[in-house]
């Protein structure tokens, strides 16, 4: 069964969530403080985390960047407001997806169904030989093992950055649109809004620097750029 991790600080939570997400066959376990949340990811493995904004110790924005500098675990923010600047903070961070408060306990189960299924569901490559590998001059992307080289070193993606990069990758010099990258990354259950991609867009970029092949094509949306190695 897939393991979730729950931090947040509502002990009241807790409890209705792991029985609803039993009926989906998840594992839910919870943390109600960031120390303890990050002890339990660290002793794993989980398959993602939700992460509460409001938290004692530090904020879930905090709370997310810890993570992110040791995991690019699946994570689900959950916002008070549901204001627009925290879905934007959260994603700049490296969060996946996001839920405002209050929030139907079936809606947060879809949120992780999706990240997961997004995960399992990478496009194969259109290799002749079947291998599910690209390789462009300088950068190397592994879909069976969710790995990417970039000029020979390893880079540490998200699981949204991961998809985002083998999409454009599918059909490199292909333009796609924010809708396309949307309906792809965040699927059809979730609160759409174009401010989510060019800010994965952005996170992206910057993890495969000093590469510029990702180009922005102005209100088309965006490309891999970038020519096939001949070992490919």
């Amino acid at each position: 069964m897939p393991r979730i991790l729950l931090i947040d600080d509502d002990e009241h939570l807790a409890a209705p969530l792991t029985t609803y997400f039993a009926r989906f066959g998840y594992t839910l376990e919870s943390a109600v403080r960031p120390s303890e949340g990050l002890a339990k990811l660290r002793a794993g493995p989980y398959d993602a985390a939700i992460l509460d904004v409001m938290l004692p110790e530090m904020d879930g924005f905090a709370l997310c960047r810890e993570i992110r500098k040791e995991s690019d675990i699946p994570i689900v923010m959950l916002t008070a407001r549901g204001e627009v600047m925290d879905r934007v903070v959260g994603l700049e961070l490296g969060a996946d997806d996001y839920v405002p408060k209050p929030f139907e306990p079936r809606e947060l189960v879809a949120r992780v169904q999706t990240i997961l299924r997004r995960q399992r569901s990478t496009p194969a490559a259109a290799n002749g030989n079947g291998t599910q590998h690209r390789v462009f001059d300088g950068l190397s992307i592994d879909l069976d093992r969710r790995q990417v080289l970039r000029q020979g070193e390893r880079v540490e993606l998200t699981g949204t950055e991961f998809e985002l990069l083998a999409l454009l990758a599918a059909e490199p010099g292909k333009v796609f649109s924010r809708d396309d990258i949307l309906n792809r990354l965040r699927g059809h259950e979730a609160e759409l809004y174009t401010r989510a991609v060019d800010i994965v867009v952005s996170r992206l970029r910057k993890k495969l620097e000093p590469l510029d092949c990702i180009k922005t094509l102005r209100n088309a949306g965006y490309a891999l750029a970038v020519a096939r190695s001949e070992a490919a």
